[in-house]
């Protein structure tokens, strides 16, 4: 496999949105929304450039993963800053072949060597255990509304940090979808059927 990781380029950004629009869609709902965040991602200081990486196989782009700042608010209102990754996007004729696998490891070593100190994803535990991420519970830190989730996943990118941070988990507002802001891109994308 000829699989290329490399920085995203403004002139694929179109083309990225549509594989993730691919990728995502009747996944877990009808339809999706995942391409809207991550075109809403690229024009929020939550985003980080440094960490927005494609997969491009045979000179095809077959996937994608970016990267925002979130937060860790502590019971005593200590804010600690973490990074979150999401969405990752694997097309779907390419799917399990590691692919995606590999632009996370690529792209948690690129975070590590940037300074990053710990990130938090939401997903399933059993995919993301084996790149050495743990249920976020057993670092004290919940999601936002103050609860422990399953899916809140976290990794020390910098060991023994979780002795120092714990709280609640602040993710980016960039995850957050505003329906009639939605609507108006849907125009610009090619009609699907929703299942």
């Amino acid at each position: 496999m000829d699989l290329i990781i490399r920085s995203e380029r403004i002139n694929e950004y179109r083309a990225v949105e549509e594989l993730t629009r691919e990728t995502f869609w009747n996944l877990y709902v009808p339809g999706c929304s995942e391409h809207y965040c991550l075109h809403n991602m690229r024009c929020s200081s939550d985003f980080i450039s440094e960490l927005d990486f494609v997969a491009e196989l045979n000179g095809k782009l077959v996937g994608n993963i970016v990267y925002t700042h979130g937060k860790l608010i502590s019971a005593t209102g200590e804010t600690h800053k973490v990074i979150s990754f999401g969405p990752v996007s694997v097309l779907p004729t390419y799917q399990r072949q590691g692919i995606g696998g590999a632009l996370i490891k690529y792209s948690l070593d690129k975070a590590r060597y940037l300074g990053f100190t710990t990130v938090l994803v939401y997903g399933n535990p059993r995919y993301y255990h084996r790149f050495g991420f743990r249920c976020a519970e057993r670092y004290d830190i919940t999601n936002s509304e103050g609860k422990f989730a399953v899916a809140l996943m976290a990794l020390e990118l910098v060991p023994g940090l979780s002795k120092k941070i714990s709280g609640r988990f602040i993710e980016s507002e960039v995850y957050k979808v505003d329906e009639n802001d939605f609507k108006s891109m849907k125009i610009h994308f090619h009609p699907k059927i929703k299942l």
